[in-house]
């Protein structure tokens, strides 16, 4: 184990074999791949020869040095030709019985010193050393795909592993350029710990006819700035794998949250298992495919109200002073809309504008808009010291405290000052709507918009119906949100709507995994920026959003929906109490300098 690594085998050459042997030829490995699959052997063959041409025609090698890199690359149909390898990587289905059949064929083949490790995300690492005549060479190593583009590899120690293991395929995964991260045996380890749980509850979300695919997808793409929804990730991952790991995770775990929603059994028993099939949630061209096509799912391609009736929308009312108060009001006022920002006084009202006035200015110095657009956006808002202001507006939407009772009394004097007709609009994240409406003498007139901050920023507006929100008003809200180019998605009246419902049981879980001293806030972090492709790890968002606005959302959904999983972790709880409310009291999850 204290000599380099330089000949690996790769055993199972499906994407991740061939993506894991494609790294490891580059890096100067002499590389053995073996499949009992003479097609899967001749597809890793010819991948190679694409991506190194790909990288010739891009200057990124020379043509002698893609030569080099395909002939370290041989492949076989028989194990016995890892014999020599210094490690050995598999990456067969994710089965006991196939694996520990690998490992048991390799315990005769291979040298005493050699590394043997299993590319498993769900199973126990634990268990299939165990089986090992020599377990102390077993660990795993989990590759995110597509391999060559993921940076983040998480090496796996069972309480069996040897130390000069870990630092043999740590040191490995440093030279082919990826970021190491050493965790514990549990299904799912780290990153796919937290990302299925996620994935699982949207599933179930669509499973319940809460929101359709695309907008449960376009919710966290927009929202939360992911690469991708968590709808088309599971098709792209495979339902039948996605499925698989979260049995192991639900095993361990026993938490509901891990229990596969019903659905990803129906559509794996029916061979619906995502892209490689040509069909899972979304129907694809072909089976291998990344390109969507139309199904009887697919939405009509119409107008953002649907072709139904709407109302006129000339004249917006905004009330509040906050941040998001401002930002809503300028996003209108850009659309050409007539905005009235009212606040509790003249003076607030006026430090609204002003705001909008730099948030504007800054756009000009960037060259986003000219100074002209600027002075006629301005132009637009009349600020106001009483929601008096309204009488006229056709659409007042409230940007106020998120307190129910504050909101309550500020719908029940819209009621009175709103001329009928009008459009009454919450942005509430997680308050009932419903409460809002009933608050009213016209409840069919009241819907929830709820903007993302930064408003000017953020494309996503959730545009919440409760079960007496007239059809018209919810089309004329839609066709509003497309005029100030956001992006409408539909859901329910409930705890959550789609965003919140999804992201923070995720960040709770997180939150649980640092308290049961699985992983660190910094390790955790690396493996969700590095192996999810989120732009910010769970403790910086966390942070960001303030721990006392994520308790509140997290003790919201827990009441909303009963479920023990989504409790919140003891840990949030007890920083939050200690006055620990992230950057904007200099100390969260992490220490920030004082402003």
């Amino acid at each position: 184990m204290d000599t380099p690594l330089s000949t690996i085998a790769v055993v199972g050459l499906g994407t991740m074999g061939t993506g894991i042997a494609d790294v490891l030829a580059r890096a100067g490995r002499e590389v053995i791949g073996i499949d009992i699959s003479d097609a899967a052997a001749a597809r890793a063959v010819a991948a190679l020869e694409a991506s190194t041409a790909r990288a010739v025609s891009r200057e990124r090698i020379t043509e002698e040095e893609r030569r080099d890199v395909l002939a370290r690359f041989r492949t076989f149909s028989d194990l016995h030709a890892a014999a020599d390898a210094d490690l050995v990587i598999e990456v067969v289905p994710e089965s006991y019985e196939a694996k520990q059949e690998v490992f048991r064929a390799l315990d005769a083949v291979v040298r005493p010193d050699a590394i043997i490790a299993t590319g498993t995300n769900a199973l126990s690492v634990t268990r299939l050393a165990a089986d090992s005549a020599h377990p102390e060479r077993v660990l795993g190593l989990h590759f995110f795909t597509p391999v060559q583009a993921m940076k983040l590899v998480e090496v796996v120690s069972s309480v069996l592993t040897a130390p000069q293991a870990v630092q043999a395929v740590t040191d490995l995964a440093l030279d082919l350029g990826k970021e190491p991260v050493a965790v514990g045996d549990r299904p799912g380890f780290v990153a796919d710990g937290l990302l299925f749980g996620y994935l699982n509850q949207a599933a179930a979300m669509y499973e319940a006819k809460y929101a359709s695919r695309e907008d449960i997808d376009a919710a966290m793409r927009l929202g939360c700035g992911l690469p991708m929804g968590p709808l088309a990730l599971l098709d792209l991952v495979g339902i039948d794998t996605a499925r698989t790991v979260l049995e192991a995770m639900y095993s361990e775990s026993r938490d509901r949250l891990h229990a596969p929603a019903p659905i990803l059994k129906q559509l794996s028993e029916a061979g619906l298992t995502g892209r490689k099939s040509g069909r899972g949630f979304y129907t694809y061209d072909a089976p291998g495919s990344a390109t969507v096509v139309r199904d009887a799912l697919t939405p009509l391609e119409d107008s953002a109200a649907g072709g139904r009736e709407t109302r006129e929308v000339r004249s917006v009312g905004v009330a509040g002073s906050g941040t998001m108060a401002s930002g809503i009001a300028e996003v209108f006022a850009k659309a050409g809309y007539t905005v009235v920002l009212a606040a509790r006084s003249q003076e607030k009202a006026d430090t609204a504008k002003a705001r909008i006035a730099k948030s504007l200015t800054r756009s000009v110095d960037k060259g986003r808009m000219t100074g002209e657009a600027r002075d006629e956006t301005l132009a637009r808002i009349t600020p106001a010291g009483s929601l008096d202001s309204f009488a006229e507006v056709d659409l007042a939407v409230e940007a106020v405290a998120e307190d129910l009772e504050i909101k309550q009394q500020l719908f029940a004097a819209l009621d009175k000052i709103c001329k009928p007709g009008a459009v009454l609009a919450t942005t509430t994240s997680s308050l009932p709507v419903v409460a809002c409406a009933r608050a009213t003498s016209r409840p069919q007139d009241v819907i929830g918009m709820h903007f993302f901050n930064p408003a000017p920023a953020m494309k996503l507006v959730e545009i919440v119906r409760t079960v007496l929100t007239a059809d018209d008003v919810h089309a004329t809200v839609r066709e509003v949100t497309a005029k100030i180019r956001k992006h409408p998605v539909d859901c329910g009246d409930r705890a959550g709507f789609i965003v919140n419902a999804l992201l923070f049981p995720y960040l709770n879980n997180a939150v649980k995994m640092v308290q049961e001293h699985y992983a660190s806030l910094d390790d955790i972090d690396a493996a969700m920026k590095l192996g999810g492709g989120y732009p910010m790890g769970p403790f910086e968002l966390l942070d960001v959003v303030g721990l006392d606005v994520s308790l509140a959302i997290e003790k919201v959904l827990h009441r909303e929906f009963r479920d023990p999983g989504l409790a919140p972790a003891p840990l949030l709880e007890h920083l939050v109490a200690a006055g620990c409310l992230g950057r904007k009291t200099g100390r969260g999850f992490r220490e920030y300098a004082r402003r």
